[in-house]
């Protein structure tokens, strides 16, 4: 294992590639700033591919989520970012929660579940109400499966409600998102260097 720390970006749009997505704008602000603390990126947008719905670690024949959650344990962060529809978070955003479910019933040989030691950011971006409801459930479901959730870094942007103005049209990012998108970067890189150096001990 290297010293450096990288991030992955699950990128929970409904929008496919290459469709210019607020979510993917908002995910990609946490992604800069997560850099200015040495921790590089990637980003997935997991509508381009294939995830079968179920709770197992590989659905079969053509399931793309096992190669995706090969990205996701190798990744000392994980950006999870989804928009709001219908005050909830993305259909995408629940099937990916879903399959992480499978990693409960994965343990180490210290008997510690496959996802401890990793830290998770939770993104929400959209143009109705619901962005403190959305939080916490990813933070809620991404702390059952093991992913440590940092101070303060609940990532998130509300446009006006019913209006049709979405965070990619901004001239220039709030100064409440940007100052909580460095929070949050820094309390992750914080967290997930710790966590390399001294990793939660056995259960």
């Amino acid at each position: 294992m290297t010293d450096e720390l990288t991030a992955l970006v699950l990128n929970c749009t409904l929008k496919p590639s290459p469709a210019e997505s607020s979510t993917d704008q908002l995910a990609g602000l946490v992604v800069a700033q997560l850099s200015t603390h040495g921790v590089s990126g990637d980003s997935v947008r997991v509508v381009d591919h294939d995830l079968k719905p179920g709770v197992e670690r590989d659905m079969g024949a053509g399931d793309e989520w096992p190669a995706l959650l090969e990205r996701v344990l190798a990744a000392d962060v994980l950006v999870f970012a989804t928009p709001t529809w219908l005050g909830q978070p993305s259909s995408v955003a629940q099937r990916v929660l879903e399959r992480l479910d499978a990693e409960l019933a994965q343990i180490d040989d210290a008997g510690r579940p496959s996802l401890f030691d990793r830290i998770a950011v939770p993104v929400v971006v959209g143009n109705e109400d619901g962005a403190h409801h959305i939080v916490g459930i990813l933070a809620q479901a991404l702390s059952d499966v093991g992913f440590t959730i940092p101070a303060q870094s609940g990532v998130y942007w509300n446009g006006e409600a019913m209006s049709s103005n979405d965070f990619k049209d901004l001239s220039q990012v709030p100064d409440p998102v940007d100052s909580t998108a460095k929070t949050a970067a820094s309390n992750a890189a914080h967290l997930a260097r710790l966590l390399r150096e001294a990793p939660f001990p056995a259960v």
